[in-house]
């Protein structure tokens, strides 16, 4: 794959309809293999006790997100010293995640997609791939009858944005998968440039049902990646080292990847243009 243009910016936020839809261990190989293209980093929107993140970056040199203070100006050094990192085969990228103890108090992060942006942007992260914790269906239904934003149209309304939508190749994984597809039509989403991961609960051949939805997702949809059952992930999950995954699921990662790069090409040019870059704050006045 070919690295991006200095200037760029690419956003991938990992969506489900429902939990146990493998979203983390997407955004995971997704990182992975991007890294490869640009400076990356995967945001943590799940609470602290409900998130793998922590257990998955061990980084003793890592502050976290309590080190990021929502209402103060933060220099990009302190940024990129808060978050924890990672090494795949060939590439270094970042995590933003909590790495308190269980017993401290919640931290009151921001639910605005564009504050997450911003935050990588000021860090210099070329990359964000966002890890996030809601149920894309239900919050635009939600939305729909409440009148209140939608954190899923407000991540796809992002600059520079290809949505992954995760799904288990299980007859309830599918049909999760198909009402938030419909779903995503009806609210006018970007379904021509979101990639659809499908996620294999066990070895062996593809259930008819997933055969069948990816077919008529193929034609609505930019790509549909299958990623592999992989028994060391679902026994250490990805806090196991990087040559440790399997070899296929590193190629279905590296699949999921390239079609993520095709349909930000085809969305919005090859090269990508360039990005807007936060304003620097001016110096008080003496």
């Amino acid at each position: 794959m070919a690295t991006l243009p200095d200037g760029t910016r690419l956003v991938v936020p990992v969506l489900a309809a429902s939990g146990g839809s493998t979203r983390s261990t997407v955004a995971h190989l997704l990182a992975d293999e991007l890294a490869c293209t640009g400076d990356t980093v995967v945001a943590d929107l799940s609470p602290r006790l409900a998130s793998p993140w922590p257990t998955w970056t061990t980084d003793a040199h890592a502050e976290g997100l309590a080190a990021i203070p929502p209402d103060q100006p933060l220099t990009r050094s302190a940024i990129r010293h808060a978050a924890a990192i990672r090494q795949s085969e060939s590439a270094r990228w970042s995590v933003l995640t909590d790495t308190r103890e269980w017993h401290a108090a919640p931290l009151d992060l921001p639910s605005d997609p564009a504050a997450w942006y911003q935050l990588a942007a000021a860090g210099g992260w070329q990359v964000l791939i966002a890890d996030t914790a809601h149920p894309a269906a239900h919050d635009l239904i939600e939305s729909r009858c409440s009148g209140a934003p939608s954190l899923t149209q407000a991540w796809c309304g992002l600059p520079f944005t290809v949505p992954v939508l995760c799904a288990q190749s299980s007859a309830a994984g599918i049909q999760a998968l198909q009402q938030a597809v419909m779903v995503l039509h009806a609210e006018g989403l970007p379904l021509q440039r979101t990639v659809v991961a499908l996620s294999a609960a066990a070895d062996g051949r593809l259930p008819a049902v997933a055969k069948a939805a990816a077919t008529m997702l193929s034609a609505r949809t930019a790509a549909v990646v299958h990623l592999p059952h992989d028994a060391d992930i679902r026994a250490h999950g990805l806090s196991a080292q990087p040559a440790r995954i399997r070899a296929r699921t590193r190629q279905a990662a590296r699949e999921l990847a390239t079609a993520v790069l095709a349909a930000a090409h085809d969305s919005y040019g090859d090269p990508l243009p360039d990005a807007l870059q936060p304003a620097a704050r001016p110096h008080p006045a003496a």
